[in-house]
C-alpha cells in the first residue's frame, strides 16, 4: 500500500470502543504491508511500575500480530520524560525475538512530560536512512501519554504530520485530550482514543490490529478503476498515472495535454506524451542542450561544405565566396587570385610578386628596393651592404671578403682574427674550505689565463662560470658577457664560498642549467667543460660525469693537492692523457693554463701543430683535432714539473 494510512488509515473509527478477543495466533500474523513503526511511550514519574507494565505488555502485544519480514514492518521503540531516550531503531531487529527481549529491558525514566521534545526527536533522528527508515514506506507514530505536556506539541506535531508521519495520540487516565488533538493525524476520530486506565490499554490495540489486518476494498472487490485504486477506511478511490487525470466518471483517466494548454517553454515545437512534452525544431534548425531553444543549423560552421575559401549559411543550405582579390569559379566552389603581375598590370623593374587583388616589388639577389619600392640598385652600392671590409658584386648577388691574415665571421660580413674555434666553456672551480682564500685568487687567475687564450664574442667562445663547494652558484651564464675584459673583470669579482665540495651536485647542475639555451647554450657549437678541484667530492660524481660525456661534451680535469685521481679520470674524456692534468702546487697552476689553450689555430698553439692553412679554424673536426695535440703534449710538461718537484722534496728533506 503506497500509504500507511492505506492500510491504517482504514484504521480507528473509535467512537466505540472495541470489547477483547483473543490474540492472533502465530498463523494469523496480520498482512499488513511495509511499515515503518515507532513507539514513543510516555516514562514520567505519574507512570506507576504495573502501568508501565502494562504499556510494556501493550506494545508486545501488537508487534506479535504484525508481518515482521525484512521488506515488511519495522519497529523502533523511544521512550521520554524530561529527556528522550532511544531504546532501539527501526533498523536494530530484524527478528521478533530481538524485539520482545529489546521492550523487556525498557527501564523507566521516571521524570517530567516533555512530549514536543519526543516527537521532535522521533522526526529528525529515528525517521532517517541513517536509523532504518526506508524510502516510500509509510512512517507511523504511536504516542502513549497519562499527563499533560511540559512543552508546545501543536507546532512540532503539525512539522512531522507535514513530513509524512502519521501520528496515533494515545492518552491514559489523566491525560490532556486537547494536547491529544493537536498531536494527532487527521481525521482526529481516527487517531485519537482515550482510555480510563492502562489496564484498558489493551482497546487501542485491539482496534489498530482490526484496522492494520481490515479488508482492502481494492484488492477484495470489483473496484473499476482504469489505473490505480487507493484504500480508505471502509471504502476506495481512484488515481491516475502521472501525466493523466481523472475523468468525470471517477474511474477511467484521460492524458493531460501540456502542448495544447500552453503550459510548455518550447522555442518551435511541443510534441506531447502522457504529462508531459518534449521540444523539437522546424527544418533547418537543431534542438539546443537546454532541449527548448532551437539554433538554425549552420552547415558552414558544422564544416558541410566544400567552399574553398567563404561558406555563406542559409536556412538549411550555404552558398560559396572568396576573399578580396579573388573570383569565383564557374563551379561556385573553388576561387582564383587576380594577378595582376601575369596581366602585366605592374611598374616594376625586376620582380613582381602578386597577392590577392594587388602586388609587391622585389630585386634579384645582389640588389635593393629603392624607396620608391619599384626600382632596384647593386647591393654593393649602398650603405647597408654590412661588408666590415670589402663587398664584392656578382649579377645576382654580392659577397663579403676580409683582408689577409683575418676569417669571415659567421653572420658572412664581419671579419674575425684566427685565434680560437667557437665553443662554449663552463668552468667547474671548487670553492671550498681546504682552497683557502689566497690560494683561491690564483685560481681565478687561472681562469683569466684560460679566458686570454680564447676568442670571446657574441658569434664566437663564450664562458661560463660556476663555483661549487656545499652548494652550486652560477656566477655568470654563456649568454652573460660579450667581451673577454668584462668576463675576466667578472672572475676577480667572485666570491670564495668556501664549506665542502659537492663535485657530483656541481656537474648535475652544469648539464641541467650551464649548457642549457635558456642560459646562453648554442646548438651545433661544440660544449667543453673543466672542472679544477683540490680534493675529495663529498658526493658521488660517476652519473653525472657519465652522463657529460654522453651529451657530447668534452670535459677537462683539473686537480690541485689533495685531488683524487681515480676522480680525475672519472670525469676527464678520452683518451685521459689528454685530458687529464694534475700538480701538487697551486703555485703552478699557472703553467697549467699556458698549455691548456683551447685553441685550434698554429700560432696560438706555439708553433706545436702543423697545420696547413693557419685560418682554417672554421671545422669542429678540425677543432677536435688541434684541441688534442695540444693538450698531447701537456703530458710531457707535466712529468718534466713532476720530476722538478721531485728534486725540490729530495733537496728539503736533506736540509733537515
Amino acid at each position: 500500500m503506497r500509504q500507511l494510512c492505506v492500510c491504517v488509515s482504514v484504521l480507528l473509527a473509535l467512537a466505540t470502543m472495541a470489547v477483547a478477543r483473543p490474540k492472533e495466533g502465530p498463523e494469523q500474523k496480520c498482512k499488513s504491508g511495509p511499515v515503518d513503526l515507532m513507539f514513543i511511550i510516555d516514562s514520567s514519574r505519574s507512570v506507576r511500575p504495573h502501568e508501565f507494565e502494562s504499556m510494556r505488555k501493550f506494545m508486545i502485544d501488537i508487534i506479535h500480530t504484525l508481518d515482521m519480514e525484512a521488506n515488511a514492518t519495522r519497529v523502533g521503540v523511544v521512550q521520554y520524560s524530561s529527556q528522550v531516550q532511544n531504546e532501539f531503531s527501526l533498523k536494530t531487529h530484524s527478528k521478533l525475538q530481538g524485539m520482545v527481549k529489546g521492550i523487556n529491558e525498557i527501564v523507566p525514566l521516571a521524570q517530567g512530560t516533555m512530549t514536543g521534545l519526543a516527537i521532535k526527536y522521533v522526526m529528525n533522528h529515528a525517521f532517517t536512512a541513517a536509523e532504518g527508515d526506508r524510502p516510500k514506506v509509510p512512517n507511523v507514530a504511536v504516542i502513549v501519554t497519562d499527563g499533560r505536556p511540559q512543552d508546545r506539541v501543536a507546532e512540532v506535531a503539525a512539522e512531522a504530520r507535514d513530513k509524512g508521519i502519521e501520528i496515533y495520540a494515545v492518552g491514559v487516565a489523566r491525560a490532556d485530550m486537547t494536547s491529544l488533538r493537536a498531536m494527532a493525524s487527521p481525521p482526529i476520530e481516527d487517531h485519537v482514543f482515550l482510555v480510563e486506565s492502562f489496564d484498558l490499554i489493551y482497546q487501542f490495540g485491539l482496534q489498530f490490529q482490526d484496522k492494520l489486518c481490515g479488508m482492502d476494498l481494492c484488492l477484495e472487490s470489483d473496484h473499476g478503476c482504469e489505473h490505480l485504486c487507493e484504500s480508505s477506511p471502509r471504502s476506495f478511490h481512484c488515481l491516475c498515472l502521472p501525466g493523466y487525470t481523472l475523468n468525470e466518471d471517477g474511474n477511467t483517466c484521460k492524458a493531460i495535454d501540456p502542448c495544447a494548454g500552453g503550459k510548455h517553454d518550447c522555442e518551435q515545437i511541443c510534441i506531447p506524451s502522457p504529462g508531459a512534452f518534449t521540444c523539437g525544431c522546424n527544418t533547418g534548425y537543431t534542438l539546443n542542450d537546454d532541449k527548448k531553444t532551437c539554433t538554425m543549423i549552420d552547415m558552414c560552421a558544422e564544416g558541410k561544405h566544400d567552399c574553398e575559401q567563404i561558406c555563406i549559411t542559409s536556412l538549411g543550405t550555404f552558398t560559396c565566396n572568396c576573399n578580396t582579390g579573388y573570383t569565383l569559379n564557374d563551379d561556385k566552389i573553388t576561387c582564383t587570385m587576380i594577378d595582376p603581375c601575369a596581366e602585366e598590370k605592374h611598374d616594376c623593374e625586376q620582380i613582381c610578386i602578386p597577392s590577392p587583388g594587388a602586388f609587391t616589388c622585389d630585386c634579384s639577389a645582389g640588389f635593393k628596393l629603392h624607396d620608391d619600392k619599384k626600382t632596384c640598385t647593386n647591393l654593393c652600392n649602398t650603405v647597408e651592404h654590412g661588408c666590415e671590409h670589402q663587398c664584392i658584386s656578382t649579377p645576382d648577388s654580392y659577397y663579403c671578403i676580409c683582408p689577409e691574415g683575418q676569417l669571415l665571421a659567421e653572420d658572412g660580413k664581419g671579419c674575425r682574427t684566427c685565434r680560437s674555434a667557437n665553443i662554449d666553456l663552463v668552468l667547474l672551480i671548487d670553492g671550498s674550505k681546504s682552497v683557502r682564500p689566497q690560494n683561491f685568487e690564483l685560481v681565478k687567475q687561472f681562469v683569466n689565463q684560460v679566458v686570454d687564450s680564447l676568442d670571446v664574442s657574441a658569434h664566437g667562445t663564450r664562458v661560463g662560470l660556476v663555483q661549487y663547494s656545499s652548494h652550486v652558484r652560477t656566477e655568470f651564464a654563456l649568454k652573460m658577457y660579450e667581451k673577454a675584459d668584462n668576463i675576466k673583470k667578472a672572475v676577480m669579482n667572485v666570491e670564495y664560498m668556501e664549506k665542502g665540495t659537492m663535485t657530483g651536485l656541481a656537474l648535475k647542475h652544469m648539464m641541467e642549467n650551464s649548457f642549457s639555451e635558456a642560459e646562453g647554450a648554442r646548438k651545433n657549437i661544440p660544449r667543453v667543460g673543466l672542472v679544477f678541484t683540490d680534493g675529495r667530492s663529498q658526493d658521488d660524481i660517476t652519473e653525472w660525469a657519465k652522463k657529460a660525456k654522453e651529451e657530447g661534451i668534452t670535459m677537462y680535469a683539473v686537480g690541485v693537492g689533495k685531488a683524487v685521481e681515480d676522480e680525475l679520470r672519472e670525469i676527464a674524456s678520452e683518451p685521459l692523457d689528454k685530458h687529464f692534468f694534475y700538480t701538487t702546487d697551486f703555485t703552478f697552476i699557472n703553467q697549467i693554463a699556458e698549455n691548456l689553450k683551447l685553441n685550434v689555430c698554429a700560432e696560438e698553439s706555439q708553433g706545436e701543430l702543423e697545420v696547413k692553412d693557419p685560418c682554417a679554424c672554421e671545422s669542429l673536426v678540425e677543432f677536435q683535432q688541434a684541441t688534442m695535440s695540444t693538450l698531447e703534449q701537456l703530458k710531457t710538461k707535466l712529468a718534466g714539473m713532476t720530476a722538478q718537484l721531485e728534486d725540490m722534496e729530495n733537496q728539503l728533506l736533506s736540509r733537515k
